[in-house]
């Protein structure tokens, strides 16, 4: 393992953390909240001074490999949640630290699971900073220092492949620099065009940024106790459209830049993702009209909804633990599926359900011609045997952990839908389950215990897995 070039980058993430400290330390100044506006400005300082410390270590080797890439990664969100999380208990909001952990790991990790009863009574610096580790993790921070700092060469894409959701990460141009300023660059679009949607919709400039972070990073921190149910049909509606984009693979965002239209509507992956919305908002609206007033109400509730739970964004406009069981069992089907691969979403990833299905598919047609040779493919291309393995593996692993997450939170004695769901909503990124985590409820009823395998469950969910489990192999921690 070379530990220096892991503390060096692990300095270097704490002074962007430092950097992204002064936005809410600002906000703080313009509502007149002093005080806030200090914790911040001084937990600033704090990230800028240990990150400067760790960051002048000499770097003995500047290869990075993919052990390092995957521990480095780990490492780092974990540092930036423990940091992000000071100024939750300096300022009194979120005094117990384990709560304060949760919150902000759950908002870099674009989970929004929350463990506040009251999110009204925080302070718009708070406010601020809890909906902005949605948009600073929905990207990923890695991404953002490739797009802006030369790194480590080639050795730098282990450092994005860990970070990065899907089952496979591919340069988008040759330098990946560039291929992290175009991912940026089709982000920050996004962002500013749901801005300026949302304050045509006349909705507050404040209120329009904390919702355009939770949208486009797909994270679902709301600043009102109600998330969007007191915003009007307008304002819902533009926030489901920019939920179902921020759920598309990049890559296809990136093939329309390039004029490549064929490319980007051939795509399985997005296609079956829209199949799928489509299909579930049509038997959702079927089964819910009774419940509303008009079609049209049940046809906006429907959409919204599925396009929060399969982005794994975790915004609500009406308490769907009411929905008839159909409709909940749809959506905790979604919350399994995800968004796609290369999106701000987590989830399992459509790309690996497909590849899944079709390697059945291949599997039963050997049973019955047992010398036909047939390949996999996923838009055209060859799936490799490696990462059809990486895909029998993660699904073999994701549901190990489900199963001991739901066995070790049992011990709080809460029914079986409260635990299933808040073990689901954690590790797929989602943020409400149902029943005692509902979209009305919240996750303080956790022991401190329970916070903390569901914080890991937030973590692994965010990062494949496989960055935060290679931190307990022994031979991970062996120098070269």
């Amino acid at each position: 393992m070379n530990f220096s070039i892991i503390i060096y980058i692990i300095g270097r993430i704490l002074q962007f953390e430092g950097a992204f400290l002064l936005l809410p330390a600002f906000t703080g100044l313009i509502y007149g909240e002093f005080e806030d506006a200090l914790v911040y400005f001084l937990t600033a300082l704090l990230c800028f001074v240990v990150g400067f410390i760790m960051g002048r270590k000499k770097i003995t080797h500047k290869e990075l490999y993919a052990r390092e890439g995957f521990a480095c990664v780990a490492l780092s969100w974990i540092t930036m949640g423990a940091f992000g999380a000071l100024p939750f208990v300096f300022t009194g909001d979120i005094p117990r630290y384990i709560d304060a952990l949760f919150e902000t790991i759950s908002g870099f990790t674009t989970t929004g699971a929350s463990i506040l009863n009251n999110v009204e009574a925080l302070s718009h610096a708070n406010l601020f900073w809890r909906s902005f580790t949605h948009w600073i993790g929905g990207m990923g921070v890695f991404v953002f220092m490739m797009a802006i700092l030369p790194m480590l060469g080639a050795s730098s894409f282990n450092l994005m492949k860990a970070e990065s959701p899907g089952p496979s990460v591919d340069k988008l141009v040759p330098k990946l620099k560039n291929s992290a300023k175009i991912l940026y660059f089709i982000y920050i679009g996004m962002t500013i065009l749901e801005i300026i949607c949302l304050l045509i919709c006349r909705l507050p400039l404040f209120e329009t940024l904390c919702t355009t972070f939770g949208t486009v990073g797909t994270g679902g921190f709301g600043i009102l106790n109600s998330s969007l149910s007191a915003y009007s049909p307008a304002i819902q509606n533009v926030v489901t459209v920019f939920m179902i984009l921020s759920g598309i693979n990049y890559t296809a965002y990136f093939c329309l830049l390039m004029k490549e239209f064929k490319q980007a509507f051939a795509m399985e992956e997005v296609r079956w993702y829209l199949i799928i919305i489509l299909v579930s908002v049509g038997i959702i609206t079927w089964n819910i009209t009774p419940m509303y007033d008009n079609v049209g109400t049940s046809l906006r509730h429907a959409f919204f909804q599925v396009g929060s739970i399969i982005t794994t964004t975790g915004f609500m406009t009406t308490d769907f633990n009411l929905w008839p069981e159909l409709s909940k069992n749809i959506l905790v089907i979604l919350m399994f599926i995800g968004a796609c691969a290369g999106s701000t979403g987590g989830g399992m990833k459509i790309s690996r359900l497909i590849i899944l299905f079709k390697a059945v598919k291949k599997e039963l047609s050997t049973m019955i011609h047992p010398r036909m040779v047939r390949k996999i493919r996923l838009d055209g291309h060859v799936i490799a045997n490696e990462t059809l393995r990486s895909v029998n593996v993660y699904i073999s692993v994701y549901f190990m952990i489900l199963f001991i997450s739901l066995l070790l939170i049992s011990l709080d004695e809460f029914g079986f839908t409260t635990n299933f769901t808040a073990v689901i909503a954690t590790l797929n990124n989602i943020g409400p389950g149902l029943d005692m985590v509902g979209p009305t409820q919240n996750f303080s009823i956790f022991s401190s215990f329970s916070k903390c395998v569901l914080i890991f469950d937030m973590l692994v969910g965010r990062l494949e897995l496989f960055p935060v489990l290679i931190l307990f192999m022994p031979s991970c921690w062996k120098k070269y």
